[in-house]
């Protein structure tokens, strides 16, 4: 029932035409063939919204009917059925007996079942934007097909949702993840560079320094898009975005992986490097957008701050174990650790740590000491990326939602960071 419930509706948008959409609802139909408990939660839900539709379709067609003098109490009748049917099937599925079918991923369900709804909704919003600004590259090559698109990329966030919320994979998949998503996005970049414009996002090349993300707005003093996106995105998930979201940082993270080991230290002055380093950027882009300097000139220095950022990732992140790059030289990082001071989200370290450095051996981003341990909380570079709570046996290493630790705050702040992963892979492109 619940399959055919799903069908219905596949059918019905297919008859208007929308067949991306039909695909997709098929595509949602299939979770029922598994048993994955947060499919379960998906189709009833698209089941129960379903029967809004035919109240909605129902209704239309009554009125038309009665405005041109037919028949109407059957196809009410009929309207009214289908109705009940969708409402049956999102009911059998939250039964207990589908429940128990559905059993793989129980603990996590709910939270990847939310995963699925914010990836959904927030890639519509892409894809229903006007077709000058068609942002999902399946509605680029295939018009309309948008939705197919967009399930995919929501299933890969419901799935990626519970690798990250369980501690036993947490850290391998934010890494291999973070890769993912940086891979898209430059193969895109190259594609590009290889002429095929339908992969750049507006058609005009840009260079990939995160930097320029504060640094170019400055300069031109226009161009506030991708600034408004970045802080409303540290403002969601704080200085997370760092960890999960920047397409370079995934590169320092894979250099700081190369070699096996505990991870070092930087000196104690290289944090504030990285501050000195943001105020001479950002004051020299501004000074350089007053003062008239060539685009060429401005982008050549940019170009270079770029290189000389690989060239950390390649000789010192590698022979340090660490990030080097994100702790101690990039200014974006900077900016968004002070965001992140505006977000409710914070790393915490409870009366139960019991000091054995586990945390600080896995800590990329030069956060964690004995006095941060000590201080209850890590230094101004962590990013949230949790792979101290990974490690730490006492369960004293958390996240906190305004002040509150518990699992459900864990839950969300997952949900949010992945949600954002997703849409961002789904559109991030130059």
């Amino acid at each position: 029932m619940p399959v055919l419930g799903v069908l219905l509706l596949a059918a019905h948008f297919l008859r208007f035409g929308d067949t991306g959409l039909a695909i997709a609802l098929a595509g949602v139909s299939g979770l029922c063939f598994t048993r994955l408990a947060w499919g379960r939660i998906v189709c009833a839900t698209v089941l129960f919204l379903g029967s809004f539709l035919w109240i909605q379709t129902g209704i239309d067609f009554v009125q038309i009917r009665m405005a041109v003098g037919q028949p109407w109490i059957r196809l009410a009748v009929i309207m009214s059925a289908v109705c009940g049917f969708s409402l049956a099937g999102a009911w059998l599925l939250s039964t207990d007996k589908a429940a128990a079918r559905f059993s793989t991923g129980r603990t996590f369900a709910w939270s990847q079942a939310v995963t699925f709804a914010l990836t959904s909704g927030g890639l519509w919003l892409c894809h229903a934007m006007p077709k000058k600004m068609t942002l999902l590259l399946a509605d680029r090559f295939f018009p309309g097909s948008g939705a197919v698109e967009i399930f995919i990329i929501a299933c890969y966030a419901a799935w990626l949702c519970g690798l990250l919320i369980d501690k036993r994979t947490q850290r391998k998949a934010r890494s291999y993840a973070w890769a993912f998503f940086s891979f898209v996005f430059f193969a895109q970049l190259a594609l590009g560079l290889a002429g095929v414009s339908t992969f750049l996002m507006t058609g005009a090349l840009h260079l990939p320094v995160p930097a320029l993300i504060v640094a170019g707005p400055l300069f031109r003093g226009s161009g506030f898009f991708m600034l408004i996106l970045f802080s409303i995105s540290v403002l969601l998930v704080g200085p997370a975005w760092c960890s999960h979201l920047c397409y370079i940082g995934a590169w320092d993270d894979r250099m700081g992986r190369v070699r096996n080991g505990k991870t070092g230290r930087l000196p104690a002055w290289a944090p504030k490097v990285r501050i000195g380093l943001a105020l001479v950027v950002f004051g020299l882009a501004f000074s350089m957008g007053l003062t008239g300097v060539p685009v060429a000139v401005a982008g050549g220095l940019a170009a270079l701050f770029g290189l000389v950022g690989v060239g950390i990732m390649l000789f010192i992140s590698r022979k340090q174990k660490m990030m080097v790059h994100c702790s101690a030289y990039c200014p974006l990082g900077v900016v968004s650790n002070l965001l992140g001071k505006l977000s409710p989200w914070r790393l915490r370290f409870s009366d139960t740590c019991t000091k054995c450095g586990a945390c600080a051996a896995v800590c990329r981003y030069n956060a964690i000491s004995f006095e941060r341990l000590t201080a209850g909380s890590p230094s101004f570079s962590c990013s949230l990326c949790r792979d101290c709570t990974a490690v730490c046996r006492h369960g004293a290493a958390e996240v906190r939602f305004f002040g509150i630790g518990a699992p459900w705050v864990t839950h969300l702040f997952v949900v949010l960071a992945t949600s954002l992963h997703a849409i961002f892979l789904g559109v991030a492109r130059m």
